[in-house]
């Protein structure tokens, strides 16, 4: 079995993968548990991508045998890189390509990544991955609605917003869940206007606000960053 951490803002998911097939995973909110975790469990290869403790923390609290990767934009990728400043690239962002590669290989792919941030990467049939754009993520805009105006209250995320708020909690739910969905779409049609064969695929923490909500419809795949990570970690394997 191999294992491949993806350590977010908030939490840590753990994917067990047997070959190409996700076992099992398991989800961390304190780094104890993580660690109790790796330290226990007997994988052959391990490969990491965090944007919060540093990876390689993280793979030293592993007993994995072979493989121990940290994942950075350095390390030879089943993708091209032509970002202009690839230092600064999250590595979540290239594990969810190296993910859309894995599940539609020789296709036109636009990642869309709904977490803290709702990313947007463009990866052609052909493996480049160009960029794409980053705007605010759902708890994000409630956050910043509550901490830059005197009035408006700090509101949850709900899964069906109401097009015309009747409160002004509805209101921002409106706007908020209404808004992001809007954006995703808009921002899929013109990639379809440039790109007509590209297969949106969307991931991330807030799918469940926003999946089911498209026309055309959008391929939904939660595990897309871990299947991304391993496989990076087959490409390391050969």
């Amino acid at each position: 079995m191999n294992i491949a951490v993806d350590y977010g803002n908030t939490a840590a998911k753990v994917g067990i993968f047997k070959d190409e097939q996700l076992h099992d995973k398991r989800l961390f909110q304190d780094p104890t548990a993580l660690r109790v975790f790796l330290e226990s469990y007997q994988a052959e290869n391990i490969i990491v991508s965090s944007v919060s403790h540093t990876a390689e923390e993280v793979l030293s609290w592993s007993v994995a045998r072979g493989k121990k990767i940290a994942l950075s934009h350095q390390l030879p990728l089943p993708i091209k890189i032509l970002y202009g400043t690839p230092e600064t690239l999250g590595v979540d962002r290239i594990a969810a390509v190296c993910g859309a590669v894995e599940i539609f290989p020789n296709q036109d792919c636009l990642v869309i990544d709904a977490g803290t941030c709702i990313t947007y990467e463009f990866i052609d049939h052909r493996g480049n991955y160009y960029g794409g754009g980053i705007s605010p993520g759902i708890a994000m805009r409630f956050e910043a609605m509550h901490r830059f105006t005197s009035r408006l209250p700090l509101v949850q995320p709900v899964l069906l917003a109401p097009l015309v708020g009747d409160s002004t909690e509805s209101s921002m739910q409106s706007g908020v869940i209404n808004g992001a969905r809007a954006e995703i779409q808009g921002i899929v049609q013109r990639y379809l206007q440039q790109y007509p064969n590209v297969k949106p695929v969307l991931c991330g923490g807030d799918v469940a606000f926003l999946e089911n909500q498209f026309k055309p419809p959008i391929f939904v795949s939660p595990d897309l960053v871990l299947i991304g990570l391993n496989r990076i970690l087959h490409h390391h394997m050969k």
